[in-house]
């Protein structure tokens, strides 16, 4: 009997040894939605005049938003030397060159079925058409979870277009 009282000593403390070890600890793996797919398209809006000042258009996706999306509105403010188009997200001001120094603002918002976009200014813009006539939009739809290293700069439309692997040759103009 003496000789097996070391056995179970033995046994009691390395059940303790292993017990003890950090390989159980969780793991944070990045969210990964795999029913929200990035995607983009082009719009040139016809706006609809609320006052004098402010102009909107309003357009519904063609299937409601799953919560975990979010919708980015760019605007082209110009193109490069070589022709691509220059995007700033929204909200945007621009600011006019007169001797008011008057502002245009450019925002959004969305909801699950449809969006806005929205050209205000302390400009008259019945009689300043150029300021929301003739101008190209660029919406992207994409998944709010980005996962922990989904640090993505929104600003940066390269940037966006990139971390999403949104394939810009088959970005559609929506009628």
């Amino acid at each position: 009997m003496k000789k097996i009282i070391p056995f179970l000593m033995l046994a009691f403390v390395s059940i303790f040894t292993v017990s003890c070890d950090n390989d159980d600890d969780i793991v944070q793996v990045p969210v990964v939605d795999y029913d929200t797919y990035s995607t983009a398209y082009d719009i040139a809006p016809n706006f609809a005049r609320v006052n004098s000042s402010l102009y909107e258009y309003v357009d519904e996706f063609t299937k409601p938003l799953v919560e975990s999306d979010v919708v980015l509105v760019y605007m082209q403010t110009g193109s490069t030397n070589n022709g691509s188009p220059v995007w700033k997200l929204l909200p945007y001001t621009f600011f006019t060159n007169n001797i008011n120094n008057d502002e245009v603002d450019y925002g959004f918002d969305f909801s699950k079925f449809d969006f806005s976009i929205t050209v205000n200014s302390t400009l008259n813009l019945d009689s300043n058409s150029t300021y929301y006539t003739n101008k190209r939009f660029r919406v992207v739809i994409v998944p709010a979870k980005t996962g922990k290293n989904g640090a993505v700069d929104y600003n940066d439309y390269s940037s966006v277009i990139k971390f999403y692997n949104i394939d810009e040759s088959k970005i559609k103009v929506k009628n």
